[in-house]
């Protein structure tokens, strides 16, 4: 598991998601996937491009507070094809953010790091004042791809993970994530 995780996404040894207080390691050297990235793998290795796909799962992290837990649900996409570009999924998270949210949204891209993207960016979204982050998104990373056999002279990708939980929690207005896994059937009846 830790090469789907971690080693076939071009995320190096030393990187810090890969520390124990980040990732839940399990006694027989597996893990619990810290994100769905690991399927975009498999399917890429298992099948020649173009590849378009969207990947909800469960994902694990170890993490918790008013906007983040331990476990949430996980939807990414992956595109790759000839000539996709950055413009490409900007257009296309833009678009989908507006008609998710039902209205003009404030958002904004902004510049990060993720191994298995180039360039990376993250995505905020005007909330209560403040910026949220609701997902990370880039260029797939040439090594990637040439990990799983993709020709990076002809073809290109880019991807996208967001967080089902954080998503409801600003399009519903709920001030604390935590809520969704309370089993409060008062709290989860209303949606």
């Amino acid at each position: 598991m830790d090469y789907y995780n971690f080693e076939a996404l071009n995320v190096p040894d030393d990187h810090p998601a890969k520390d124990m207080h980040d990732t839940f390691y399990l006694s027989n050297s597996g893990l619990l996937r810290t994100h769905t990235s690991p399927v975009q793998i498999r399917t890429m290795e298992k099948s020649k491009p173009p590849h378009r796909m969207i990947c909800p799962g469960k994902v694990y992290r170890k993490d918790s507070d008013l906007t983040h837990t331990p476990m949430f649900h996980q939807i990414e996409g992956l595109v790759v094809e000839e000539d996709a570009s950055f413009a490409q999924l900007k257009g296309l998270l833009n678009d989908f953010l507006e008609d998710f949210f039902g209205e003009k949204v404030e958002l904004r891209f902004r510049p990060s790091y993720f191994p298995f993207t180039e360039p990376s960016a993250e995505v905020d979204i005007r909330w209560k004042k403040n910026w949220l982050e609701v997902l990370g998104c880039g260029l797939v990373h040439p090594n990637v791809l040439e990990a799983v056999g993709v020709d990076t002279k002809n073809y290109s990708g880019f991807a996208f993970g967001l967080g089902v939980e954080r998503m409801a929690m600003l399009k519903y207005d709920i001030p604390d994530l935590r809520a969704f896994f309370e089993n409060d059937l008062r709290f989860l009846k209303q949606f």
